[in-house]
């Protein structure tokens, strides 16, 4: 557990971990006899990713060691059941613009059914540093972006009405639900559409209008409920606001002049053998799922949705995630404002204990950011086996991509792998 930041936790209120020039007298006191320094600015923007060892950056190797094989021991058979965690996984951890470990295992395609009977061989495709995976649910994170760029373009304010933007949104109720509502996952929507968009609608405007007419389950405001519908209506949003389709807007604002070249919605044939499979699905009767989304209302959507649908590598997410620790740049590429990132980056939801939000990014989620978890410590995770922690007080991050869905969602949780691969960095620290 990392005490020292613990303790900045205790002493510091959100706005001093965040603000630039806060006061670091109590935290350089708590930090005493500590290898690394908390930081209370973004990184530099030109700040860059190079390899590097642990040792460069004053990190104890031994912690990282362990987490590489304990998610290398995931992707075998394990005695009580027969079979792996997942499949497979590609793993980055980075402090200080160092990249201090990159751990590949197992197979971006291994079974040939549901029941787990594994291909021949020569059919089966290991996984590569480069293996592009399904991102499921961080498909929210980019959604964010997009809204946050329309926000700083004036277009959006985040505590005007939704229906000001898509009048058709108020129906059943929902006039009153605002852009930050849906941000926070307080906007009083159910968690999925029912029926799902799959099942009860014959095509892609019926889907949509199914979304946009979806009724409330509490009062906006009022309760914390994790919803693929507030960021479905944010994708709507964004190509109202825009007038091109969501994945154009992200192409050619965030991941195109980021240079992350393998991050797209739909991604071409021409990389089906680099990505990982996910899951075989009867129903719907798709078979062995890869290279097109496997959620399946994002499916129904025809791939693009602001809930789902984003595929991606470890290495470009590690772009993204250097670019957030530098207040929205990359090599030299800006695609938000420092205040609009710290903006994303703090609590809106300190009435729900528990649920800590910022605008997209969830906050402070021990369960899959171990002991990076702090109040400051931004990420998220998709139901396919991917997660995303960034810690702007360490300038750290640590992304774990799994496909541990393939070749059934029922294999169980993979959440102390999560847990164990960023803890690990904070444990080095």
């Amino acid at each position: 557990m990392r005490t020292g930041k613990l303790l900045v936790a205790a002493v510091l209120t959100v706005s001093a971990l965040t603000v630039p020039g806060a006061s670091t007298t109590i935290t350089e006191q708590a930090y005493t006899g500590r290898i690394d320094r908390p930081q209370y600015e973004f990184a530099p923007p030109d700040t860059v990713l190079r390899p590097g060892l642990p040792g460069d950056v004053g990190l104890d190797p031994a912690p990282l060691r362990a987490a590489e094989q304990f998610v290398t021991d995931w992707t075998k058979p394990d005695p009580a059941t027969g079979h792996p965690h997942f499949a497979g996984a590609v793993g980055i951890l980075a402090h200080d613009g160092v990249i201090v470990d990159e751990t590949v295992a197992g197979g971006a395609l291994r079974y040939a059914d549901a029941a787990g009977a594994e291909l021949p061989p020569a059919q089966q495709v290991p996984m590569r540093a480069d293996t592009i995976f399904d991102m499921a649910s961080i498909t929210k994170l980019f959604t964010s972006l997009a809204v946050m760029q329309l926000v700083e373009d004036g277009k959006v304010a985040l505590d005007r009405p939704v229906a000001q933007y898509l009048p058709e949104f108020a129906a059943n109720g929902k006039q009153s639900v605002t852009v930050r509502q849906l941000l926070t996952h307080t906007s009083g929507l159910a968690a999925d559409p029912r029926p799902s968009l799959w099942q009860g609608y014959p095509d892609i405007p019926s889907r949509r209008k199914a979304v946009l007419d979806s009724p409330l389950t509490n009062q906006p405001g009022t309760t914390y409920l994790y919803s693929d519908i507030n960021l479905m209506t944010l994708g709507f949003l964004v190509e109202r606001l825009s007038g091109q389709p969501l994945d154009v807007v992200v192409r050619d604002r965030i991941t195109q002049p980021l240079g992350m070249t393998d991050t797209a919605f739909n991604p071409p044939a021409e990389k089906l053998d680099r990505i990982a499979a996910t899951e075989f699905q009867a129903d719907p009767p798709r078979g062995m799922v890869r290279g097109q989304v496997h959620d399946e209302n994002a499916w129904a959507l025809g791939g693009v949705s602001g809930h789902a649908g984003i595929f991606s590598t470890a290495p470009d997410m590690a772009v993204l995630a250097q670019a957030i620790l530098n207040g929205g740049a990359y090599r030299g590429a800006r695609i938000l404002r420092p205040e609009t990132v710290r903006d994303m980056l703090t609590d809106y939801n300190q009435a729900f204990p528990g649920h800590a939000h910022g605008l997209g990014f969830e906050l402070d989620q021990r369960f899959y950011m171990g002991a990076l978890s702090a109040p400051t410590t931004a990420g998220h995770t998709g139901f396919t086996g991917t997660s995303l922690v960034i810690d702007p007080v360490s300038r750290s991050f640590a992304i774990l991509l799994t496909n541990r869905v393939h070749p059934t969602r029922n294999w169980g949780s993979i959440n102390p792998a999560r847990e164990k691969w960023a803890s690990a960095l904070a444990e080095a620290m």
